[in-house]
């Protein structure tokens, strides 16, 4: 079921959305200092290309104090304008009931959108 949820999502703004974060990432990546925040774009754009059939996790590491300085850094600079486009997003979604599974991935995204270091969205462990 997830991967019918993927390709209609893909299809239908998913691969412009991840495309985005990718071409965001570059550009950070074009200096020095935005290396390690355009990894973390490249890294929600992958995300974003696929979020059916993941959950959320946060690592045993991602509350280190490097971690932290950059989360906050991201939060201010990044983080809250695309948590907010991605509430937007499932706000409009939410509208029609064929939507709502699409919605609830977008604010699956909104919390690694906000402190993406640290988290990362693995295929869900079905044992």
């Amino acid at each position: 079921m997830s991967l019918i949820g993927n390709v209609i999502w893909l299809i239908f703004g998913g691969l412009l959305s991840g495309l985005g974060y990718i071409i965001g990432g570059l550009g950070l990546c074009l200096t020095i200092v935005g290396i390690p925040f355009g990894i973390q774009s490249m890294k929600l754009g992958v995300a974003t290309f696929a979020p059916f059939g993941k959950e959320l996790v946060v690592r045993e590491d991602a509350d280190s104090c490097l971690r932290l300085v950059f989360n906050v850094l991201w939060l201010v600079f990044f983080g809250w304008e695309i948590a907010l486009l991605h509430i937007v997003h499932a706000a409009v979604l939410a509208v029609t009931i064929i939507g709502i599974p699409f919605a609830w991935q977008h604010l699956k995204l909104v919390p690694m959108s906000l402190l993406p270091l640290g988290r990362e969205l693995r295929p869900i462990d079905r044992r």
